[in-house]
């Protein structure tokens, strides 16, 4: 016979085991939850930080420094940075950079009122200009040579007396919030800003954490880069600024990636199992009827597919099923510590159509595996062994 068993003969043999089909595709779709929220999560973390920066706008930190906090610049070497021919300039012909300070203080959460780290940056109204996803959406921005900030919503939706109208004391000053900011999923959700210039004299900081600027031309950067680092009065270095926030993620997202990874790797193994044994007492209660099918004509390569696909098809539901259940994790927002800048973070998880593929990837190769020996008995029973025990 050449034509192969039938798919509806495949469902019905599922369907006619309710329980142990739902059990074992449960427990698959336990598995992809797992794995695809992982790969959701590390997602989430690397967008958060990789849209914060522009590829037009350049980072420039002190060489070998990891972050701004880490970094300091000289005001004279932010001069010298400030008179680069590469630089674009606004209408009035001012150049596009910012001077920026940053600094960490704490604060309460609203929920937990445990403290945490937050990042207060020092900057302009050029650091705003900069970055157009930074948009006011209650407020209004704060004024040069003052001490009013203004809040990520980040912020402002997780800790306590940070809302408008209200007053923050640090760095030994009272400053009041005049504006809440939203800049959409990145990293500037989770910081304060304020004047640079107040900022540095609060905090007694004589020195910038890190220099913005935006490029004229962005085929420029390797230029503009190398000439940076054969100038002697600089010891900097400059990132383009996507390419900036993306480093920091790594280390975070490398972990969270080998963590989430060996869990699901774990928990596969038990999937496994359950979809193995389901598959072999289907072979077993089945034996006659595999004899039938053998004797009226069906090869064993065709049993052997029918009951892996029988696998395939279970693992396939329990896969839809745990990236189903997982999608709905795009609705929270997590909050945590940075740990390269040592500072609070919030970011959502993020499910993309290669997080989709990966998992049902993943949920079929559990199911080809749970399902390949079961199959490869069945498909070997001998026709009149297998119709004796009728």
């Amino acid at each position: 016979m050449r034509y192969g068993i039938p798919v509806q003969y495949i469902w019905r043999n599922l369907f006619a085991r309710r329980l142990t089909t739902l059990l074992t595709a449960g427990g698959m779709a336990l598995v992809v939850f797992v794995f695809t929220a992982v790969q959701m999560l590390e997602a989430g973390l690397r967008s958060t930080l990789v849209e914060t920066g522009s590829p037009d706008n350049v980072v420039v930190i002190r060489a070998a420094a990891q972050t701004e906090i880490q970094s300091s610049i000289e005001r004279s070497q932010a001069h010298i940075l400030s008179t680069l021919p590469y630089i674009a300039a606004d209408s009035a012909g001012n150049p596009l950079l910012a001077r920026e300070c940053l600094v960490l203080i704490s604060l309460n959460k609203k929920i937990s009122n445990n403290p945490a780290n937050i990042t207060v940056r020092g900057t302009d109204a050029t650091g705003l200009a900069l970055r157009p996803q930074v948009k006011l959406v209650a407020g209004r921005p704060f004024h040069p040579d003052s001490n009013e900030i203004v809040v990520g919503s980040s912020i402002a939706n997780g800790f306590a007396g940070v809302g408008l109208g209200e007053k923050l004391f640090f760095a030994r000053r009272e400053w009041q919030v005049v504006g809440i900011f939203d800049a959409g999923k990145t990293g500037f959700n989770s910081e304060i800003w304020g004047d640079g210039e107040q900022m540095m004299q609060a905090f007694r900081r004589p020195v910038y954490s890190s220099v913005v600027f935006k490029l004229g031309d962005r085929r420029a950067f390797d230029e503009m880069s190398t000439r940076l680092g054969n100038d002697r009065r600089l010891n900097v270095e400059a990132k383009r600024e996507n390419d900036f926030y993306a480093d920091q993620s790594r280390f975070m997202a490398t972990f969270i990636r080998i963590l989430g990874n060996t869990l699901s790797v774990i928990f596969s193994i038990g999937a496994v199992l359950g979809a193995m044994i389901t598959m072999y007492g289907s072979v077993a209660s089945r034996t006659p009827e595999i004899g039938t099918l053998r004797a009226i004509g069906f090869r064993k390569s065709r049993i052997l597919i029918a009951f892996l696909g029988e696998s395939l098809l279970l693992s396939l539901v329990g896969g839809i099923t745990g990236i189903v259940a997982a999608s709905a994790m795009q609705w929270i927002t997590l909050s945590t510590m940075n740990w390269q800048t040592f500072s609070e973070l919030a970011f959502s998880f993020t499910l993309t159509p290669g997080i989709v593929a990966s998992a049902l990837a993943f949920s079929l190769a559990m199911g080809f595996i749970g399902g390949f020996l079961p199959a490869l008995r069945a498909a070997r029973l001998n026709i009149i062994d297998a119709l004796r025990a009728a």
